[in-house]
């Protein structure tokens, strides 16, 4: 394993701020917790952190434009509910949302705590919120943002008093959160306090928080494995695309406005489509720059219209039960009908696999999270492998570290897809040991990742580095077995033991324990003689 060494001292500040922050918020999640459970908390905590972003990023449009026509003093939360009415198509327009000023957040805060009904007030904001988009262009990205933030049940209280006092405290804690100036640095900050807590309630969830969301540094590893060199990407889809994090990383690393046809994905889940349309807004992507659908990708996928896709990135569910052959009609589907076989029904990853390489673009590159079993089980995914390899789509498999993912200390691997390779070969690379310690987790370092993609860049490791390029040929012959540590063992010299060396080690310690053994036997004797 490799260990963190010392620590380069870049952008100190900016680290400074965001520790800040992060404490700021544990602090704050922490005191809150109490009549709310850990994962359930989130979506209180994440729906007001969303509320007073949009309230702030429409405040600063308003104010933005009418200072630009000389009103050089203009505040738009003071305004009338009645004059503010005269720009809300244009705010609908640009936005994709509409909040008069008596429903932002800081004048709703202003008087939470001499407010009775609270929590009605709140609900009916929301409410108002999404009913602004009905029947404009933005009502799919912002229809039931906020169903999971729940003011009228018990989670918050038995009766209005503990609901409203909680929720006081809530709206205090995020509007203490020092998140800068919106036009200075807010999309960062919120961006950066939306995936922290994201990583908190994940590691302390477990299965429940975990199984929809993916590490940071992963995310950053397969976002770097497609976009190598480009300085833009088209369109980015993630068809498993939980809370949204592996689609922004592509903002994140090229900029918002290098990617040049928008975000795209699907979620299956309820509240996780939810979260990452409320992610989306918080790094402010604009509601015509994104398409998150719900559903069943395999069965019912949404985005026919907007493939194929240069860029795809996903960590799909692991071995879930899916229709298979019990559905007759999935057998002559575009995306599955190649490979001749359909996934097991009790095991989708494969199933997954071929719905993104169909909707991979002839010049695109796929990242894809694997399970190890679907890399050289055999039946039906042997056969779908078989397809894969003989139209040589398979550009590289990578071992990564156990312990990188909440929920499981499983070892994955990540499977790279390309159309147009220039080589019949697959590239391995075992990055099994290219980790450092975190926590109680293991996490990808800035160093692990650049290692990773040298080896992806220049197609080969240095002398005795455990990266091999092997033949399609020889996969064939290995029975379209493509799990790293097949062709790694075989194609590195072990490392030469010193026998003589051990056995003089072995003598040394069996010497301390001797020593140790007689030095107890006379502590034993004198206690037992003291005691008679």
């Amino acid at each position: 394993m490799e260990e963190k060494i010392g620590g380069k001292i870049m952008n100190n500040k900016k680290e400074k701020e965001r520790d800040e922050l992060h404490k700021t918020i544990w602090k704050m999640a922490d005191e809150l917790r109490g009549a709310v459970d850990g994962w359930d908390f989130k979506q209180y905590v994440l729906g007001l952190l969303f509320y007073r972003f949009i309230s702030e990023n429409i405040e600063n449009y308003v104010n933005t434009n009418q200072r630009k026509l000389g009103k050089k003093d203009f505040e738009y939360k003071n305004l009338s509910n009645e004059d503010a009415e005269y720009g809300r198509e244009d705010i609908l327009n640009d936005k994709g949302f509409f909040i008069l000023p008596s429903e932002l957040f800081c004048n709703v805060r202003k008087k939470a705590k001499v407010n009775p009904d609270l929590n009605i007030t709140i609900h009916k904001v929301f409410e108002n919120i999404e009913a602004s988009a009905k029947g404009t262009a933005s009502e799919k990205a912002v229809k039931g943002l906020f169903d999971d933030f729940d003011v009228k049940g018990n989670k918050l209280g038995n009766t209005v008093d503990e609901k409203n006092e909680k929720l006081i405290k809530m709206l205090d804690a995020i509007g203490d959160l020092k998140l800068g100036n919106y036009s200075d640095n807010t999309i960062d900050a919120f961006g950066d306090a939306y995936e922290y807590l994201m990583t908190m309630y994940a590691s302390n969830a477990g299965k429940s928080g975990g199984e929809f969301f993916t590490p940071q540094e992963v995310g950053e590893l397969l976002a770097k494995i497609v976009i190598m060199d480009k300085k833009e990407v088209n369109k980015v889809y993630d068809p498993c695309c939980g809370s949204g994090g592996l689609l922004l990383k592509f903002a994140k690393i090229l900029g918002k406005e290098n990617i040049k046809n928008g975000f795209y994905g699907q979620e299956i889940n309820l509240t996780t489509y939810n979260l990452a349309r409320i992610n989306m807004f918080l790094h402010d992507i604009n509601y015509n720059n994104f398409d998150i659908s719900r559903g069943d990708t395999l069965t019912n996928p949404m985005n026919w219209d907007d493939e194929p896709f240069d860029a795809i990135v996903s960590n799909p569910p692991y071995s879930i039960h899916w229709a298979g052959k019990s559905d007759p009609l999935l057998i002559n589907d575009e995306r599955f009908a190649p490979a001749g076989i359909l996934a097991p029904e009790s095991k989708a990853d494969l199933a997954f696999t071929m719905h993104m390489l169909s909707w991979l673009s002839q010049k695109g590159t796929a990242a894809i999270v694997q399970f190890p079993g679907v890399l050289y089980r055999g039946g039906a995914e042997q056969k779908i492998r078989k397809y894969m390899v003989d139209n040589n789509f398979v550009d590289t498999v990578i071992q990564l570290p156990s312990d990188l993912f909440f929920g499981t200390s499983i070892a994955t691997c990540i499977l790279v897809l390309k159309k147009s390779k220039k080589t019949n070969d697959i590239l391995f690379i075992d990055a099994s040991n290219k980790f450092i310690r975190n926590s109680n987790k293991n996490k990808l370092s800035p160093d692990n990742i650049n290692w990773i993609i040298d080896k992806i860049k220049n197609r080969k490791g240095k002398e005795n580095e455990p990266v091999v390029v092997v033949a399609n040929e020889e996969v064939e012959k290995n029975n379209y077995n493509i799990s790293v540590n097949t062709y790694i063992k075989n194609n590195l010299e072990e490392e030469k033991i010193d026998i003589k060396e051990v056995n003089k080690n072995i003598k040394e310690i069996v010497k301390r324990e001797n020593k140790i053994r007689i030095e107890l036997d006379k502590i034993i004797q004198e206690l037992e003689e003291d005691n008679e």
